[in-house]
């Protein structure tokens, strides 16, 4: 099987900047990790690549260079490609050019199954699984908690979605789109120590807006359909809080706390 992980690498949340001019995140300069359910997503295609013999796993993403040094990491974990689409031109990009770049790429590829995060951390639109199963004209899903890995073959696949109030499973014809939660719970491995300072580099591709045939007014903010009205730091109320101790007066402390909110 061939699996594509499409991939975001996003800023630390407790150290970003933001661009309040042009509404955009800074992303020169800050700390990038990768999405926490793209990373289950990444995670669950390593299970499948040591569960089915001949499996091939890409990751890619769009992002600038910088983030080579994780993707590095990635192969090491048992990734056998990495593409990075990068290009100053993609700077500012919303979710509708972000799925067009990344389904230019997508289109002149094989795979039987492309494996995403539901949420990213930075956004939390999920927009852009969804819409690169419109751009590729493909079947999508989202907020996969389990894939059954006994029945994940090229045809379909069974996953458990968190429906609110209940899971639903469903059986979904592959190729598709499938996008997991960090509550699916997939863990990426450790780099095993004989691969920690394993030369990948041959194994990343980095390709920019020309390689994808795209023009300049189709990326960044000047292709975005998306335009923000206005942005505001949000401001956090300072709220009153009481320490007690683990003793009997603590414990009535708590008791009564809990009575007058109407827990108990």
């Amino acid at each position: 099987m061939k699996l594509i992980c499409v991939v975001k690498f996003v800023p630390d949340v407790d150290n970003f900047r933001y661009d309040f001019e042009n509404n955009k995140l800074i992303r020169e300069d800050m700390r990038l990790t990768l999405n926490p359910d793209d990373a289950c997503a990444v995670a669950f295609a390593l299970k499948v690549k040591e569960k089915l013999a001949g499996t091939v796993v890409e990751v890619v993403t769009m992002a600038p260079e910088k983030i080579i040094p994780h993707m590095e990491d990635l192969l090491r974990l048992g990734v056998d490609k990495g593409v990075i689409l990068s290009d100053k031109a993609f700077a500012g990009s919303d979710t509708y050019v972000t799925s067009k770049v990344l389904s230019r790429y997508l289109l002149g590829q094989h795979y039987d199954c492309i494996i995403t995060g539901t949420h990213a951390v930075d956004g939390d639109t999920a927009h852009v699984p969804a819409q690169l199963g419109e751009w590729l004209g493909l079947n999508q899903m989202s907020g996969i908690t389990l894939v059954d890995i006994e029945k994940f073959n090229k045809d379909f696949a069974y996953v458990d979605v968190d429906n609110d109030q209940t899971y639903v499973t469903y059986e979904v014809s592959l190729p598709a789109v499938l996008s997991l939660t960090r509550e699916s719970g997939y863990k990426l491995p450790y780099v095993r120590k004989g691969e920690i300072n394993r030369d990948v580099k041959s194994s990343i591709y980095i390709l920019g807006r020309e390689d994808l045939g795209l023009n300049e007014d189709q990326t960044g903010l000047k292709g975005s359909l998306t335009q923000v009205v206005e942005t505001y730091a949000k401001q956090y109320e300072k709220r009153d809080r009481t320490l007690v101790k683990a003793d009997n007066d603590g414990v009535e402390t708590v008791f009564h706390y809990l009575k007058e909110k109407g827990f108990i």
